[in-house]
């Protein structure tokens, strides 16, 4: 999913400041855990470049695109790093998300094949079969939870794609199972300020080893009983398959095991949140709904949309982008310098932290006129080149950028267009969804009503 944009970088000197409230020993802890959206949102008004302290450590917030953009494209110099990524290790282990610049280079380098454009088609064939079995399910008029849904749908789907059909129903039931669990504790994990709580044995620290200790046994299990050398089309092939064209090395048991922890996070809950994030902002703008059924009805009368059909998407994919534009699921990353370094003409010691918040990014006036607004016409050619290069940036950039970001973008948009194909949600009466920064920004529970559409009439006439 790209954003287009050709607005050139600001020419004027960055500006620099420092969060307000910080208190002693603290630091920025409190508002950071209450209220952390709203935070990180009102600190760009403060400078391009600003000082947040995490307890007594002084951290910075980058909020210039042109910033972020220097911090993205140079991975060397900020590597991946600082509290997130020391909690995702805990669960990944080395894997693609967490590993240092030297890994990660070695490790995209054998995993890329596995996400060549040309085994995309049979992915999205298995996201179809995911997604019709999920739609004859729904029934006419009944409420129920559109994220529990969606996350359902593409737990179903990444464990699919990863193992085809050789995984047992048992194998991919407690995968489900787990995977809540896992994220929730994750998200604990990353906001607290030691690690003292996580070892104390409470009853949501056993569910969470548990579950860990289960998912990592299904998948050993599962990659255990998958044939050597042979493709089956699927994502664990490719990773078992991959070999540097240069040495003639391939990742180690171990790396496979991190790779596929890391694909089985990585893509269930931040997909299922930005599917969720996408029908909620529907049904709270139906012209814009309307909009979109309309691009569906004129491009597939009486049938569902395949793999060939989303190059001519245009208002559904920016749906999408608007969507990840108010509500991204990466709304927070860190950064660690390795060594001494400037940004913003301020000097960065080795081993400084360095915060990303794109979240922050999609709702600065700065950037976005009324910001708050679901526009997905601001992503037309001509309006979208006022948006300053680096203002979008939810499959992160440069070297670390999100190597599925090809397989997520086929997967929203297959679903979105196949449910919008022949369905409307309604949103039920009752108190609006707040986001809730988790490991991603869910929506939390999202009750909506299935209404069957019927192809061309009008959303008045429904």
């Amino acid at each position: 999913m790209t954003a287009t944009h050709e607005a050139p970088p600001v020419s004027r000197p960055a500006t620099t400041g420092v969060a307000p409230g910080g208190l002693p020993l603290l630091g920025h802890a409190i508002p950071l855990r209450r209220r952390p959206l709203d935070f990180l949102a009102a600190l760009p008004a403060h400078g391009d470049l600003v000082e947040v302290r995490l307890g007594p450590q002084r951290t910075y917030l980058v909020c210039h695109p042109d910033l972020v953009q220097q911090v993205l494209r140079d991975s060397r110099t900020f590597d991946k790093g600082g509290p997130l990524f020391d909690k995702v290790r805990l669960l990944t282990g080395n894997g693609l998300a967490t590993s240092s610049w030297a890994d990660h280079r070695r490790q995209r380098r054998l995993m890329q094949p596995a996400f060549r454009p040309e085994r995309m088609a049979g992915y999205a064939t298995v996201m179809d079969h995911e997604i019709g079995a999920m739609l004859d399910s729904w029934e006419e008029g009944r409420a129920f939870d559109v994220n529990a849904a969606m996350q359902a749908l593409t737990a179903r789907i990444i464990v699919r794609t990863l193992f085809s059909t050789r995984i047992e129903d048992r194998a991919v039931a407690e995968i489900q199972r787990c995977l809540p669990v896992i994220t929730r504790g994750f998200y604990t994990r990353m906001v607290a300020p030691v690690g003292l709580l996580e070892k104390l044995p409470t009853r949501s620290n056993r569910r969470f080893d548990r579950a860990l200790e289960r998912m990592r046994s299904v998948i050993d299990e599962t990659i255990g009983a998958h044939a050597a050398g042979v493709d089956h089309g699927d994502l664990l092939s490719g990773l078992l398959g991959a070999e540097d064209e240069e040495t003639g090395e391939r990742l180690a048991g171990d790396e496979i095991h991190d790779q596929v922890m890391t694909l089985l996070l990585g893509a269930t809950e931040t997909t299922g949140n930005t599917l969720a994030w996408i029908f909620h902002l529907l049904g709270e703008n139906p012209e814009a709904a309307e909009q979109l059924h309309r691009e569906l009805d004129g491009l597939l009368p009486g049938r569902r949309p395949g793999f060939d059909d989303l190059p001519h998407l245009d208002y559904t994919r920016r749906v999408i982008i608007e969507s990840l534009r108010m509500y991204p699921t990466t709304w927070l990353l860190t950064r660690s310098t390795t060594c001494e370094t400037e940004l913003a003409g301020v000097r960065l010691a080795p081993g400084t932290i360095v915060l990303l918040s794109f979240y922050a990014l999609g709702r600065n006036p700065a950037l976005y006129p009324a910001p708050d607004r679901f526009d997905p016409d601001r992503w037309l050619p001509e309006r979208a080149k006022a948006v300053p290069r680096g203002a979008w940036n939810s499959f992160g950039g440069g070297s670390r950028k999100c190597i599925g970001d090809r397989f997520g973008t086929i997967e929203v948009m297959l679903v979105l267009a196949t449910v919008a194909a022949g369905w409307r949600l309604r949103p039920r009466p009752g108190p609006g969804i707040r986001p809730e920064p988790k490991a991603s920004l869910s929506t939390g529970p999202l009750p909506m009503v299935a209404e069957r559409r019927r192809r061309g009439s009008s959303a008045a006439a429904e």
